[in-house]
Order: structure tokens, then C-alpha cells, then sequence
């Protein structure tokens, strides 16, 4: 159900389905403690989990956009994010047998571009909630270990699964504790116009 007053911002849309941002965080969470539990995983298992991550990333991202589609002007912007992981998600699992290096290409390129999606995300939300820098927080990680997976790009396989793990921990608490920002943005508005 729609928050009265914000049919037109991005903002309104994070608050309606502040839900999808807690589902985003569990998902990247419970991946990140997979990857700490397991450290000896093949890499052939890693790209098949990271295929999954990235494509249900992707669908709850794609379904934010689609059903504000109608009544929010921004919602091409978190289409095209959810796009972006479903994309890399179907590509990864076409080329399971990848090599380690391909794999780091195809998360850092991931991993950037929806980084840069996030910070851009949150500079349009500046002025309509607050603490917009928890978001800004997970795009910048997320930049920040996508740029690290091109410039070290010969790290082993363990080195890959700690950094994928510490990435998706940091990222799933990111978006945990904005979920709950956005559910209590929405409840004061819904307040304000009841």
C-alpha cells in the first residue's frame, strides 16, 4: 500500500517495500556466513552460490520497480540494478565452468556498477529520509570490492570466498539497518497523514 504524499519519489518506494531491503540484507547475510562456514568450498560450488545471490538479488530488486512502476517516477533506475543481478546471476550459471579469473571479472564488474547504483540511489534520498549514508555505505563497499577484485585479480580461491563473504556480510547489515530505517520513514509519514 502506498504512503499518501510520496506517489512520485524513491523514497516513498523504499519505504512502501521496506521489506525487500530486509529480505536483500537476510539473503546477503545468510550467503556471507555460508561462505565464512564453509572456506574449503570448490570453486565450481562458489560460482553456483554466487549465480544464486546474484539472481534473487536481482528478481527483489526487479520486483520493487515493477510494482511502483505505475505510481513512481524513479522506478527505472532500481529496474535496471535488479536487471543488472539477474543478468550476472543467468550468466553464471551458463559458464559454470568459468575460470577463477572470469569469476572475479563478472563479480567486480557486479559489484561496481551496482555500487554506483546504490550511491546514486541514496544522493536521490538525501532529501527525503535520513542516515541516506547507510546506503551510500553499502554502494561504496560494494565499489570499493569490486575495484579490489580487478586489481588483485590473481588471489587463490580462499582469498575469493573471505572477500566475497566479508563483502556480502557488510553489504546484507547495510541493508538490514536500512530496512528498518525505511519501515519507521514510512510509519511516521503514514502518521503525518492519517
Amino acid at each position: 500500500m502506498a504512503v499518501k504524499g510520496l506517489t512520485e519519489n524513491l523514497a516513498g518506494t523504499m519505504a512502501d517495500s521496506w521489506w525487500v531491503l530486509l529480505l536483500r540484507g537476510i539473503v546477503a547475510i545468510l550467503f556471507s556466513i555460508l561462505m565464512f562456514t564453509q572456506p574449503g568450498i570448490s570453486l565450481a560450488t562458489l560460482v553456483l552460490f554466487f549465480g544464486a545471490y546474484a539472481f534473487v538479488d536481482g528478481v527483489l530488486k526487479s520486483y520493487v520497480a515493477i510494482t511502483h512502476r505505475r505510481d513512481r517516477d524513479n522506478w527505472g533506475m532500481l529496474l535496471l540494478g535488479g536487471l543488472l543481478g539477474i543478468g550476472v546471476g543467468i550468466l553464471t550459471w551458463m559458464a559454470p565452468g568459468i575460470t577463477a579469473l572470469s569469476l572475479l571479472f563478472y563479480i567486480a564488474v557486479w559489484a561496481i556498477a551496482g555500487g554506483v547504483l546504490e550511491v546514486v540511489t541514496a544522493i536521490r534520498l538525501r532529501r527525503e529520509i535520513e542516515h541516506e549514508w547507510r546506503l551510500i555505505l553499502a554502494g561504496l563497499v560494494s565499489i570499493a570490492f569490486g575495484a579490489a577484485l580487478i586489481v588483485r585479480p590473481g588471489a587463490g580461491a580462499l582469498a575469493l570466498v573471505w572477500m566475497i563473504a566479508s563483502f556480502a556480510m557488510i553489504f546484507g547489515i547495510s541493508l538490514f539497518v536500512l530496512a528498518f530505517r525505511m519501515r519507521s520513514f514510512a510509519n511516521r509519514l503514514e502518521s503525518q497523514y492519517a
